[in-house]
């Protein structure tokens, strides 16, 4: 690297590092090439929505970072996936000690063809009889299938390769989404939600509330119109939640027909008033199965809302919403806790 690029290196480290600290952004990989690029500007897609995100959060979540990350900078199948990364390395070693033999049986080949030439041209010079030159030949052609079986087995080895590599391209890109999404509901899942609460409450937030919410009855929708049905509904519960999700909230199916809403920057009161919204809004949602025409008409869910306070864990944090939520569903179901603030 030329001295011009180390200073510039260096002077783009200095203004990143004390962004990161105002934001209370961990020193992480992720985060580094992210907050480098920023000040950089070298990517002014990643500055805008940088900027959105800070100004929405006001809070770190490992999940925007991540998210940031992979749209703006990572390439699409840049995913941390070990088995993957082994088979596709152990591939490659294979591919290349295959490679190296058949180079060699080539090199081996050549000095042999060019040695039974130079028996031809002496027989030549020294007058031959027919039985020595298909005694050449025979060893030409001999030789000739030797480095045509080699490159045939090469040739096969690099297409079964290179089918499997293309394969595990495939699940790498199909696995994506996957670590931090829910693949049934298309909401963040429960690593996603594990590490954004507890970056949130390690912050020790000024204003940060939870949402924990039930589907109520879903057990007998599914014993009731199958799995296939239970589905659907927590498709469409899902969906029709994250439409009310909007600056910095973020939806996260928290387990089974659980799910949970992150609320930077707000107060019970507030969050009480976002979940009173959804909750109506389910009350709204008609499902119906194309196949066997049941439909269900009476979906709703209870919701539990927690304010973090000071000194508070996440695990109590959890417990807090949880608490709340069970007391909705005691009352009765299809209501949000507390009843008000």
């Amino acid at each position: 690297m030329s001295n011009e690029l180390l200073k510039t290196a260096a002077l783009n480290l200095k203004k990143a590092v004390p962004l990161m600290l105002k934001h209370s952004i961990p020193t992480t990989p992720t985060n580094y090439a992210l907050w480098y690029a920023y000040v950089s500007e070298s990517n002014p897609k990643l500055n805008i929505a940088l900027d959105a995100t800070i100004a929405q959060n006001q809070q770190y979540s490992p999940t925007s970072s991540e998210l940031l990350y992979r749209q703006h900078i990572a390439d699409p199948v840049e995913l941390d996936v070990r088995s993957m990364r082994q088979n596709l390395d152990a591939m490659v070693c294979e591919l290349s000690q295959s490679l190296k033999d058949t180079n060699h049986d080539t090199t081996t080949f050549q000095t042999k063809i060019q040695k039974e030439f130079s028996k031809l041209a002496e027989l030549e010079n020294q007058g031959f009889s027919l039985e020595q030159v298909i005694k050449v030949v025979k060893n030409i052609v001999s030789e000739s299938a030797n480095i045509h079986s080699s490159t045939t087995s090469f040739t096969q080895q690099l297409d079964k390769a290179q089918s499997e590599i293309n394969a595990l391209k495939q699940r790498l890109a199909e696995t994506e989404k996957d670590v931090l999404y829910d693949a049934l509901t298309e909401a963040l899942n429960r690593r996603a939600f594990d590490d954004d609460i507890s970056a949130l409450v390690n912050q020790s937030p000024n204003g940060a509330c939870l949402i924990l919410i039930d589907i109520d009855h879903f057990k007998q929708f599914n014993d009731t119109y199958g799995h296939q049905l239970g589905d659907l509904v927590l498709k469409v519960v899902a969906k029709r939640l994250q439409e009310s999700c909007r600056d910095g909230v973020k939806l996260y199916r928290f387990g089974g027909e659980e799910f949970a809403v992150i609320i930077p920057n707000s107060q019970q009161r507030v969050a009480r008033q976002l979940a009173e919204a959804m909750r109506r809004s389910i009350e709204k949602l008609s499902v119906k199965d194309r196949r066997s025409e049941a439909r269900i008409d009476n979906i709703t869910a209870s919701f539990g809302v927690s304010e973090w306070k000071h000194q508070q864990t996440s695990s109590q944090l959890i417990e807090s919403a949880d608490t709340l939520l069970y007391e909705a569903k005691r009352l009765g179901r299809n209501r949000v806790m507390p009843i008000s603030n």
